[in-house]
């Protein structure tokens, strides 16, 4: 197969679409391809020298003028720039606002050299637009306008479908993990650090946004270790982070639960684990709750959402409504008492994500669709 010059755009932070679209360009990266990041900072989890792997800087000038930077503008001007410089086949951009559309205007400035556009979309891009119409155009005009489309999850496409009454295909291709990273014991931590010899540990990772319902992550643990001995890891920053501090005083908690802010390495705290809680109201697929697992954590988690492509219900974990915080604490409680047989699930949990999410069959869905693509 023939080997790629593939730009990649993404958010550089701690997120799910950065860390994929991170992870996936180390992964194309080692199979020979040549990989260039495009972005106005280093990629959160691209953090050692890989061959073939290349890191271009968007800089952003403050002018009077304008009150915000134009950051749109100096991403497509350095897409284009790259694109031409190392005649890249395609710009591979995860997000279609403002990502796509800044593609699509790179395309445009380029002079002798135009790269296919592939848009991998991960959710917030589409379920902003719910909330603010302003969006909607440009971005189904960035979406139409991509060569190639790509969703997370069954979920999200049909979503994105309907949302914009679109015509063209959706290619459906998963997240995934590295198993060799992701699995039951790879760990250099102690548990021990984190709870005693009979607690059980519980943990939430996110962006702390107000999508995830970090309040209900609390309530939940609240109702658990009220029941059983336990205490709680929130791993991640964000909007909602003072909010769920406050929660944990009020309620008594501070000894219970301890907030370790962003992690790279998420796997050396979550083979620890007992329990993932992902009480989100909105996933599209659920990176975090993967990643979980992958390591041998079953996860209690929203129904109606993405993550009902992840977790199966009752065999791994459990998903139960929006919300229902009652109900997500008497699934967890089910596994942590013993009603439920929790080593069953976990080794379930490694088990089904390993077969289902193993990066070398996703990254090959991925080379496939960029031929595809090229190929017309």
């Amino acid at each position: 197969m023939k080997k790629l010059k593939i730009g990649i755009t993404c958010y550089p932070v701690a997120g799910g679409s950065g860390i994929v679209a991170t992870e996936l360009g180390i992964k194309l990266a080692e199979r020979g391809h040549q990989v260039h990041f495009i972005a106005y900072a280093l990629p959160f989890r691209l953090d050692v020298y890989k061959p073939n792997l290349y890191f271009h800087e968007v800089e952003t000038v403050s002018y009077q003028l304008f009150k915000y930077p134009p950051y749109t503008l100096t991403l497509a001007a350095k897409m284009a720039e790259i694109s031409e410089a190392y005649e890249l086949d395609l710009l591979h951009v995860h997000y279609a606002i403002p990502h796509a559309s800044a593609a699509f205007l790179a395309r445009q400035l380029t002079n002798n050299h135009s790269p296919k556009i592939i848009t991998t979309l991960h959710g917030t891009d589409i379920t902003l637009v719910g909330t603010d119409k302003s969006y909607y155009d440009i971005t189904r005009f960035s979406i139409r306008m991509s060569d190639g489309i790509t969703a997370v999850s069954d979920y999200l496409a049909k979503e994105t479908i309907e949302e914009f009454k679109l015509e063209k295909h959706i290619e459906v291709i998963p997240n995934f993990i590295d198993v060799e990273r992701f699995k039951p014991g790879s760990t250099s931590c102690c548990r021990k650090n984190f709870a005693e010899t009979d607690e059980k540990l519980i943990c939430h990772i996110s962006n702390f946004r107000p999508v995830k319902r970090i309040m209900d992550v609390i309530e939940i643990f609240n109702r658990i270790q009220s029941v059983v001995p336990a205490k709680m890891l929130m791993i991640g920053e964000g909007p909602d982070t003072m909010l769920a501090r406050r929660a944990v005083k009020k309620l008594g908690l501070v000894d219970k639960v301890r907030f370790l802010g962003n992690q790279a390495k998420v796997e050396e705290v979550l083979s620890n684990v007992d329990l993932f809680l992902c009480p989100s109201e909105e996933e599209s697929f659920g990176l975090a709750a993967l990643e979980a697992l992958a390591c041998g954590v079953p996860v209690i988690g929203s129904s109606g959402t993405g993550l009902v492509e992840v977790v199966e219900h009752g065999v791994n974990g459990f998903l139960c409504p929006v919300a229902d915080t009652g109900a997500m604490a008497k699934a967890a409680l089910s596994l942590l008492t013993g009603l439920c047989d929790l080593s069953l699930f976990k080794a379930r949990a490694a088990e089904i994500s390993h077969q289902k999410f193993n990066s070398k069959v996703v990254v090959d869905h991925y080379e496939n669709y960029y031929h595809q693509v090229l190929e017309g």
